[in-house]
Order: structure tokens, then C-alpha cells, then sequence
């Protein structure tokens, strides 16, 4: 390919994706978010949606002159059947997974976070997925994080749950030894909650990189979300995630390795990576490089 023809595919490309996203804009796209993923999407109090996932899409929306129409919040599982059925157009806070990408487009990631084991604050056991043996352990139904668990601890007798603050009075109540889910989670439920006698545990080697989800045959309403996105400079990126994962009060216990004070600000400056990688990838893209 001449260096002409490469000049002209870089711009044939730049007017495609200027197309989608003006075919795009002034679109109403239906948002369907969980009801209890906080701090990333949940309904508060006084059942309004909040969340970190939630403020990211509304600046994203902002940036690609999108309208949302939020949907009443439910389970993950079945807002994942309302995609599959065409009813939803974007989900918020999601893993890409191989399953998934049958039907969803995936934006660039816009946080990362260490999902974790759970455990009694008066456990004298290792909270350590490797040595709880044949332990009853929750997780929650169809997260990306359960298939990995599955897959890598065959041993532990999985058992699911509707979502994280479920599987978190389970285990207060005694009814599993310990609940896999990510750092972010376990903070934010325990201070809203009031919970007491929760201590986190080791990493279970699975980050949640999380991302705005789409229909897959929408390219305009994907170009969109991910031009709104890369328009988020870092600063703003940092405020938001400061806001909703301030230093947490849940007690850890001590693991070998890298402890998990030093994971959360590692989670913040990937997140600030991982945000200039998708703009750098996207100019890259622009000039045909």
C-alpha cells in the first residue's frame, strides 16, 4: 500500500467515525442499570440511580450529545436477558468476557479493581481461595468474576447470589464461610450497611476492568460512547474516582505480597493509564498508524 492510499484510508476512516457518531447524536439510548453494584450503579435511599459508572456516563453522554432513558434497576442476570432480548442499549460496569461479545460492544475500560475473598473478621482461617479447602463460598450470579472461581478453585463449594450485599449477610449470618467480590464493593456495602465483623482477605488473581456495554449492531452508539469517554481528561477521571473509593474502614488481613493499600493506588494510576491508552489508541486509529 502506498503511502497515498494509506493517507486516504486514514481519512476514509476519520469521516466513518465522524459519521457514526453525527448519526449518533441526539439518540435516546435506554440504560439499564443494577440496582445493588454499588459503588460503581445501585439505587440509593430514596431510590434514585447512583453510582462512579453512572457519573462516567452521564459526562460521556454529555460529550456525545446522548439522551438516556434509565430503565428500573434489576439483578445483572436479568438486565443481561433484557440485551439479549433487544430491549436494553446500554449497560453500565461490565467485564468484557468471550460470552458477553456474542452480543455486547465493549468501550475501553474506565476503572480496574481487584476482586478479593471476604471473610469473619473472627476467622482464624487464611482467607486465601488456595487454602479454604472445600469451603462454602458465595459469589455473585453471572459476574465475570464466577466463572474464573469455578474454573480455578473446582474445590470450593460455589454458591450464588443475587448480588454482593446478599453474599455479605450470608456470611455474617453464617450461612457461607466466605464471599469473592471486588475491593470496591466490600467498602462501600459495609459502610452503607453499617456492617461489622467483615475482613478482607487476599486477592483471587481476577481484576475487573469495567466498561460501558452496547448493543453490538450499534457502531454509531459504540463510536459515540467511546469518543465521549476519551473526551474525559484525567483530572476529571481522578476526581470521580476519588469520590466513590475513598480510603475504606474495612480491616485486612495480613497476605504475603503486595498488600492491598498498595493494589488500590496501583487500581488508580491503571485507571489513569488505561484512559490515556484509549485516547493515544484512538488518535492512532485517526492517522492510520
Amino acid at each position: 500500500m502506498t503511502r497515498w492510499q494509506r493517507v486516504q484510508q486514514a481519512a476514509l476512516g476519520v469521516l466513518l467515525a465522524c459519521v457514526l457518531v453525527t448519526v449518533a447524536q441526539g439518540q435516546t439510548v435506554r440504560f439499564a442499570p443494577e440496582a445493588d453494584y454499588g459503588p460503581f450503579i445501585y439505587q440509593n435511599q430514596q431510590g434514585q440511580i447512583a453510582g462512579l459508572s453512572l457519573e462516567f456516563l452521564e459526562q460521556i453522554s454529555r460529550n456525545a450529545g446522548l439522551t438516556l432513558l434509565t430503565l428500573e434497576p434489576q439483578p445483572l442476570a436479568k438486565i443481561m436477558q433484557a440485551v439479549a432480548a433487544g430491549d436494553v442499549d446500554v449497560v453500565s460496569s461490565l467485564r468484557p468476557t468471550p460470552e458477553r461479545a456474542k452480543y455486547l460492544g465493549f468501550t475501553a475500560p474506565y476503572v480496574q479493581i481487584p476482586a478479593v475473598v471476604v471473610g469473619r473478621y473472627d476467622s482464624s482461617q487464611r482467607l486465601d481461595l488456595g487454602a479454604l479447602g472445600e469451603a462454602q463460598v458465595a459469589v455473585g450470579e453471572g459476574y465475570a468474576v464466577e466463572a474464573f472461581v469455578r474454573q480455578a478453585y473446582p474445590q470450593i463449594q460455589w454458591q450464588t447470589v443475587p448480588s454482593d450485599s446478599v453474599g455479605l449477610k450470608q456470611l455474617l449470618n453464617g450461612a457461607v464461610d466466605a464471599v469473592v467480590m471486588d475491593i470496591a464493593s466490600v467498602n462501600f456495602i459495609a459502610s452503607q450497611e453499617g456492617m461489622q465483623g467483615l475482613l478482607i482477605g487476599a486477592p483471587v488473581g481476577f481484576d475487573y476492568p469495567l466498561s460501558m456495554a452496547y448493543r453490538k449492531e450499534d457502531q454509531a452508539l459504540g463510536e459515540a460512547l467511546e469518543q465521549g469517554l476519551a473526551a474525559i481528561d484525567q483530572v476529571q477521571r481522578l476526581q470521580i474516582l476519588q469520590r466513590w473509593m475513598p480510603d475504606d474502614g474495612v480491616p485486612r488481613q495480613e497476605q504475603r505480597g503486595l498488600s492491598l493499600e498498595t493494589l488500590g493506588l496501583l487500581t488508580l494510576v491503571l485507571a489513569v493509564l488505561l484512559g490515556a491508552l484509549a485516547l493515544w489508541h484512538r488518535q492512532r486509529r485517526q492517522v492510520g498508524m
